[in-house]
C-alpha cells in the first residue's frame, strides 16, 4: 500500500517528494509516554532477543512492521504449500520443533521470513511509517540529468542495512548457525534482484523530455513463488574447515548421498543439513494428513500417502452471472450446485 503525503498550511496543500525531513505531529506529554508504551508491548510479545528488542525499541515503526512481516510471510508460507504434505502448519509446538532442526522446510521459512522482513521494512520507508527512514533516494539510477527524482521509491538500502543488524553476524563454527545465516541472505537477495526501476514521462503532448522514476520491490507474492522454486532444488550441505581462514564452510556432504546432488552450493541456494520426515502422520513437526481436503486430480494420491481419500458430496450455493449496474452497484443471481468434497482417510 502506497501512502501521498502532504504538507499543509493556511489550507493549501502542497505534495511532498519524500526528501523533507520528517515531522511528528504534535502530541502531548501523556499520548506520546502511551503511544511508547504501546509499542513497547509489541516488542515485549515477541520474543526478541536482547539486541532484537533494543531495535524494535528505538523506533515506533519496527514494531508494527515487524508484525507485518510475520503475518505475510506465514500467510506466502500456507499459500505456497497449500497442496503440499507439509502446508507450512505454524501453530506453536510443530514450529518450536521444526525451527530444531535443519530440514528443507525450515530453509524456507528462515529465507521467507528475512524476506518478508526486508520487504516489509522498504514499503514502511517509503510509507512514511519510521522516523529513521524515509524514501528512496536512488542515487545509481544511470541518465541522473534526465532524469527528475519525483517518486517516493521503496527503501531497500536502509531496509537491507537494518535487516542485517537484526538478523546478526556470520557465525564462523556452527554449521546448522551458518546454514540458518546462509538461508536469510538467500530470502533478502531475492528480494534485491526483484527491484524494478518504474517511470513516467512528463512533457509537451506526451513528450519524454524529463521522466519521473522510483525504484518498487517485487510483490510478495513473486517473492514467495521464487522461493518455493529454490525449496524444490535446495541442496544437502555438510561442513568442512577453511584452511586458510579457519572458520567453517558450507559444502556437499563427506558421504555420497543416493539422489543427492554433490553441487558446490551457490549464495543464492536453499541448503538443509537433516532430511525431513514425510509429514503423513502426526509428529512433533505437523498434525499429520488425516482428514486433509485434497483434489482428485491434482495431490490426493501424494498427500493421503497411500491411504486413499473419501469423497463427500454437498450443495453450494454462490453468487453467479454478475453484472455491474449504473450507479453503482453488482448484480447477481445466486446458483445452487452440488460439488464433491474429497478428505484423506485416517
Amino acid at each position: 500500500k502506497h501512502f501521498l503525503f502532504f504538507s499543509c498550511s493556511h489550507l493549501a496543500c502542497t505534495p511532498l517528494t519524500g526528501n523533507e525531513p520528517l515531522t511528528i505531529l504534535p502530541l502531548t506529554s501523556e499520548m506520546e509516554e502511551a503511544a511508547v508504551k504501546a509499542h513497547y508491548k509489541v516488542c515485549d510479545r515477541l520474543k526478541l532477543e536482547k539486541k532484537q528488542r533494543r531495535m524494535c525499541r528505538r523506533d515506533p515503526g519496527v514494531a508494527e512492521t515487524l508484525m507485518e512481516a510475520i503475518s505475510m510471510s506465514a500467510l506466502e508460507c500456507q499459500y505456497q504449500f497449500r497442496f503440499e504434505r507439509w502446508n507450512c502448519t505454524l501453530e506453536g509446538r510443530y514450529r518450536a520443533s521444526l525451527l530444531k532442526r535443519g530440514f528443507k522446510e525450515t530453509a524456507f521459512l528462515y529465507a521467507i521470513s528475512s524476506a518478508g522482513l526486508t520487504h516489509a521494512m522498504a514499503k514502511a520507508c517509503s510509507a512514511g511509517r519510521m522516523e529513521r527512514c524515509t524514501c528512496d533516494e536512488a542515487p545509481d539510477l544511470e541518465n541522473r540529468e534526465a532524469w527528475q527524482w519525483g517518486g517516493c521509491g521503496d527503501n531497500l538500502k536502509y531496509s537491507n542495512k537494518f535487516v542485517k543488524e537484526f538478523l546478526g553476524r556470520k557465525p564462523n563454527k556452527d554449521l546448522r548457525a551458518r546454514v540458518d545465516f546462509h538461508n536469510n541472505l538467500v530470502g533478502m537477495k531475492v528480494i534485491k534482484a526483484g527491484v524494478e526501476t518504474t517511470c513516467k514521462c512528463h512533457g509537451v503532448s506526451g513528450s519524454c523530455t524529463v521522466r519521473t522514476c522510483w525504484r518498487q520491490l517485487s510483490p510478495f507474492h513473486e517473492i514467495g513463488k521464487q522461493l518455493k522454486q529454490k525449496y524444490e532444488t535446495s541442496l544437502k550441505v555438510g561442513s568442512t574447515t577453511n584452511e586458510a581462514t579457519g572458520e567453517g564452510d558450507i559444502s556437499p556432504p563427506k558421504k555420497s548421498i543416493p539422489g543427492h546432488s554433490d553441487q558446490i552450493p551457490r549464495t543464492t541456494d536453499l541448503v538443509y543439513i537433516d532430511d525431513s520426515p514425510s509429514f503423513c502422520l502426526m509428529s512433533r513437526y505437523s498434525p499429520g494428513t488425516s482428514g486433509r481436503k485434497c483434489y482428485k486430480d491434482k495431490n490426493c494420491d501424494s498427500i493421503c500417502c497411500g491411504r486413499g481419500h473419501n469423497t463427500q458430496s454437498r450443495v453450494v450455493t454462490r453468487p453467479c452471472q454478475c453484472q455491474v449496474r449504473w450507479c453503482c452497484y453488482v448484480e447477481c443471481k445466486q446458483c445452487t450446485q452440488r460439488e464433491e468434497v474429497y478428505t484423506c482417510k485416517d
